[in-house]
């Protein structure tokens, strides 16, 4: 196409060329990531790792003095203005978080090193850095996303426009997260990037558990043309026997089956537990990946890779200790038999040694071998609904909230107050945009879709109640008001 712009009359580019994202989705299945400069000899290394980066910050109706009226801005921007509240000092500091990657991929490089980064932004971010002047941010992510020097070091992963959870938001709403994402992507960075993009980070780590959801958030994913999801150890389980994962670093195959008995399998990269922050911005994944040595997997000797994703901005260690510790671990590493690897690239060179996604352990969501315990797949919707009714009742332990980088926070309970005019939207926008076949590139739909997508983010219900409760329910009011009265 002549023009892919990244805004469309003020609103970021997230719908109307659908096709066009799929092909490139589709045409990066055949194209090699590991043929480049800084390629690594996977049959001359014992172990490796993998770091990941997880950027978001939300879109809030906070851009004037009236909740009704106020204009929706980025949450950056508003720390940006109001640095005496709170901890919205540090705005400063996460726009050089955002941006610095863009720096220090290009200087290492020069330098003769191999580095490595896995990157995750929000749309939301994205789009709220353009709007409050921020984009030689986003620029300096073009120019290592984009520029084949420094394109190998970096690998981009999918996710949730919005960063809406899984669990809690309804299954077509997150695939119009999914498509807006890829769409997003592609007009910031381009179709050719957009063909790299391989592997997806479900925002807080958080894993559908219910089986009709789990089958409807891995066949989206496939659908939309990804390989790979990250998955965190133990929001899963070992579909033989029920244990976590007992060879973490190494590849999985995350099957999850449907009432219907229908099942859809991806590759899974499991992410281990631990204090995520502290853990990546001390590089600590290199240091495990240190220990170890070559493990046997379908007859092949292969390296194990230690996968570890970690907010990029938040806390003092991640802000101020991060870097030096980067520059430090990459001198070290480049080279050698640990280097670091991107998770795509890892999985590349297991495939160019002839095993197949079936060679990896099988694994479910956890919770669900309670369930299938007391029914075969098949059994339909009604008996998968009395068997979780009946096993809430037996076992205190046992829910339906998925799971997430945390044990004790459900994504349902508590937040009734948010959920239900999230439904209540998501419903409308069914209604009034959905079903009536709109076209995708029509102005109602993008500004619909927009407003829908910023509404699902996970702050309003992390945040719990007060004043983020507030914004979540207002941008679903003003959901409803566009369905109601722009496409009335």
């Amino acid at each position: 196409m002549s023009e892919f712009p990244e805004q469309i009359d003020g609103l970021p580019n997230i719908a109307g060329h659908e096709a066009d994202v799929a092909a490139a989705m589709a045409r990066g299945r055949d194209k090699r990531l590991s043929d480049s400069p800084g390629g690594v000899d996977s049959g001359a290394i014992r172990a490796a790792c993998a770091i990941a980066l997880h950027q978001h910050q939300p879109l809030i109706p906070a851009g004037g003095q009236d909740l009704e009226t106020a204009a929706i801005i980025s949450n950056l921007q508003y720390m940006m203005e109001h640095q005496g509240i709170g901890d919205n000092y540090n705005a400063p500091a996460f726009v050089w978080c955002y941006k610095r990657m863009g720096e220090f991929i290009p200087q290492l490089i020069h330098e003769g090193k191999s580095p490595r980064v896995m990157l995750e932004y929000s749309g939301t971010l994205l789009y709220g850095l353009r709007q409050m002047g921020e984009g030689h941010v986003v620029d300096a992510l073009k120019g290592i996303t984009m520029n084949p020097e420094f394109s190998w070091a970096v690998e981009w992963l999918g996710m949730p426009w919005g960063h809406a959870v899984a669990p809690s938001t309804p299954v077509q709403d997150y695939r119009l997260h999914v498509q807006a994402f890829q769409h997003h992507f592609a007009a910031i960075f381009g179709f050719e990037a957009l063909e790299r993009v391989r592997g997806f980070s479900p925002s807080e780590m958080a894993l559908p558990n219910h089986p009709d959801v789990a089958y409807e958030f891995v066949k989206t994913l496939k659908d939309c043309g990804y390989q790979w999801v990250l998955v965190q150890e133990h929001s899963v389980e070992q579909t033989d026997n029920g244990w976590h994962p007992q060879r973490p670093h190494l590849p999985h195959r995350l099957t999850c089956t449907n009432s219907k008995g229908e099942s859809a399998s991806i590759i899974a990269i499991v992410k281990t537990q631990g204090s995520d922050t502290k853990l990546v911005a001390q590089m600590q994944p290199w240091y495990e990946a240190k220990g170890l040595e070559r493990w046997e997997l379908a007859g092949k000797s292969v390296p194990p890779l230690v996968t570890q994703i970690a907010d990029g901005e938040n806390g003092g260690v991640m802000m101020n200790e991060f870097p030096s510790k980067f520059f430090e671990v990459v001198n070290n590493a480049s080279g050698t038999d640990t280097p670091l690897m991107n998770a795509s690239e890892y999985l590349e060179h297991l495939f160019a040694l002839g095993i197949k996604e079936g060679d990896f352990t099988e694994i479910r969501p956890v919770q669900q071998g309670k369930i299938w315990a007391r029914m075969q797949p098949g059994d339909g919707s009604e008996k998968l609904a009395k068997v979780i009714e009946a096993l809430k009742k037996d076992d205190h332990q046992f829910h339906m909230d998925g799971a997430s980088w945390t044990n004790d926070l459900s994504w349902v309970k508590g937040y009734e107050n948010v959920l239900g005019p999230m439904e209540e939207a998501s419903v409308m926008f069914n209604e009034k945009v959905l079903a009536p076949g709109t076209s995708t590139d029509d102005e109602r739909y993008r500004n619909a879709l927009f407003h829908l997508m910023a509404s699902q983010t996970s702050c309003y219900r992390y945040w719990g109640q007060g004043l983020w409760t507030d914004y979540g329910r207002e941008i679903c009011r003003r959901v409803m008001d566009i369905c109601n009265y722009d496409f009335a």
